[in-house]
């Protein structure tokens, strides 16, 4: 399924000076975080309570079904997989380290086989030491569990179509282990250039064996990390302490972490949230600054500021299978019509948003393109709307007068979004309305073929650092789903010639190769137009006074085991 995602929330059209020049200042440092011996023993910063807070929980506590930034971000220091993502800042953190196994796996020259060795001497947070059988089951447990991911990240695996169609009786012929030497073997069905990205995902972590097959929504399970959680109450709070069987094996990896206990709170609105770490009674909180506020916090809070990069975009998704978009002209008329610059405005201004004219934001190679829709300068970046050509692509559609209903997430940057969208459907002729709902019920109603949604704005972050976490995910033929509201796939495209590139991208081991295919399969979506991008958002972090050495990943945000409390 998706991306991680944040919920995301503002306060009308504000615009606010104060932030922009202010804000835009505040940037992240590309460091490696480096401890003395991995550990964190013995440093004046140890100990102390991590206050957070947000509007509300993130859903289930199994980590390989939850696909929440909220609670992923919790998970990457609860449970380990083989591999993981390097704890650094910028596109360090991009890069995948050992974890569990001992180094990066050997890899056959023809990628179809991959070898991993178990550490020895890892326990989990029960005290059960972690063996290769528990490597086994949980890989097995992917597709047994249900996970989102079981198709589209593990489906290469060999016996992997056989577990998702029936996972209660799942062998996974393709991972074996050998107990003596510790030694892990995975086999895959064909090449994939990007299964060491997928095998660091959280829905790949290792629990042990003898744990059930169905989901753990209420339940914690016992993890390999720092932390483990102690009390949980979704209405109300989350409470993680310390693993007391935790040893670090790699710093790069895993590290003990600073704080002994954290305890996130739920049910506050967005403007409590923002008073509330500015009193000093949480150090962060997770959903996005209200607009109105933006400029307080550029003007008076700028020192507890973190403006920070996200691999995430904006966009709306056109169903093809419903008129008037089941028309080619009318999509490209869309993406012509957009004014992208009045989406940035809307979601909070240039400092925090950027128009975006491809699928797949920048920072992830194979992501640029030429932008092909619009008023485009000279360098190929989209320059305004162009009204002119868009209208003439609705009249030669012949679907002018057609009646239109954008599904918009009940927020107020979704509201402000949709007036727009909806005055902008009305200006190329068509009878436009918007329907607002709350965001968990928009984002599944939109995807349930079921409902019959023609448009629908929507939000999307990368899984891990490909375009195929856009491209694939949200315009490839297997999450096209019918009749579920976990297709991510909204628009229902599914184009033969845009899916043999994606699989030939994939496939390919060359890096240059790689990222030439993803370009012309970006360029092949676009003009498709099955989805409009709009904008390429920044996250707004705001912290206590008391919160220390920040640091933030592009895939995780704030790295909650680096942070120290005073």
């Amino acid at each position: 399924m998706n991306a991680k995602r944040f919920r995301l929330s503002g306060r009308g059209s504000a615009l606010f000076l104060a932030a922009s020049l202010s804000l835009a200042s505040v940037g992240y440092a590309e460091a490696e975080i480096v401890h003395e011996s991995g550990r964190t023993t013995g440093s004046p910063h140890r100990g102390g309570t991590l206050h957070l807070t947000a509007d509300a929980s993130g859903g289930t506590l199994d980590p390989q079904i939850n696909y929440t930034s909220e609670y992923i971000q919790l998970f990457v220091n609860m449970y380990d997989g083989l591999v993981t993502y390097r704890q650094a800042d910028g596109t360090k953190g991009l890069d995948v380290v050992p974890d569990l196994a001992e180094s990066l796996p050997e890899i056959s020259p023809d990628g179809l086989v991959w070898v991993f060795t178990l550490r020895e001497g890892i326990r989990f947070s029960n005290g059960a030491p972690v063996t290769v059988d528990d490597v086994v089951a949980s890989l097995r447990r992917i597709y047994r569990v249900g996970s989102p991911t079981a198709s589209s990240f593990y489906g290469a695996v060999i016996g992997a179509k056989a577990c998702l169609t029936d996972p209660a009786h799942c062998v996974l012929e393709g991972v074996s282990a050998d107990a003596a030497t510790r030694r892990i073997t995975i086999r895959l069905s064909a090449p994939d250039g990007e299964f060491l990205q997928k095998l660091a995902f959280p829905h790949a972590v290792i629990l042990p064996k003898d744990i059930p097959p169905t989901e753990s929504a209420l339940t914690p399970l016992p993890g390999t990390g720092p932390y483990r959680i102690t009390q949980y109450d979704p209405a109300l709070q989350l409470v993680i302490e310390r693993n007391p069987y935790f040893r670090v094996w790699n710093p790069q990896a895993q590290s003990e972490g600073y704080v002994d206990r954290v305890v996130y709170d739920f049910g506050l609105s967005d403007e409590a949230e923002v008073t509330a770490v500015e009193q000093g009674q949480y150090d962060s909180m997770l959903d996005a600054k209200p607009q109105d506020r933006l400029g307080e916090l550029g003007a008076k809070f700028t020192d507890q500021v973190h403006l920070q990069p996200l691999l995430g975009l904006y966009y709306l998704a056109l169903n093809v299978h419903e008129p008037p978009f089941d028309s080619l002209e009318v999509r490209q008329a869309i993406n012509h019509a957009v004014d992208r610059h009045a989406m940035a405005i809307l979601y909070g201004g240039s400092a925090i948003a950027e128009p975006l004219c491809q699928i797949v934001p920048h920072g992830i190679a194979g992501a640029d393109i030429p932008c092909r829709f619009g008023q485009v300068a000279s360098s190929g970046m989209w320059q305004g709307p162009d009204m002119e050509r868009a209208r003439a692509l609705i009249r030669k559609s012949g679907q002018a007068g057609r009646r239109v209903t954008l599904i918009v997430p009940n927020q107020a940057i979704g509201l402000g979004m949709g007036v727009y969208l909806r005055n902008m459907l009305q200006s190329l002729g068509f009878v436009a309305s918007v329907r607002p709902m709350t965001p968990a019920t928009a984002e599944g109603y939109a995807r349930n073929s079921d409902n019959h949604v023609q448009i629908s704005l929507a939000y999307w972050y990368a899984d891990y650092p490909s375009p195929s976490t856009f491209l694939d995910a949200l315009l490839g033929c297997d999450n096209a789903r019918l009749h579920t509201d976990s297709a991510t796939n909204a628009s229902g495209f599914c184009y033969a010639p845009l899916q043999l590139l994606m699989a030939r991208a994939r496939k390919t081991l060359d890096p240059a190769v790689t990222k030439a295919l993803w370009e012309q399969a970006g360029e092949m979506a676009m003009d498709q137009s099955a989805l409009v991008p709009l904008i390429q958002m920044r996250y707004v972090d705001f912290v206590s006074k008391r919160l220390g050495n920040y640091h933030y990943s592009l895939l995780n945000h704030m790295l909650l085991s680096q942070i120290w409390v005073q």
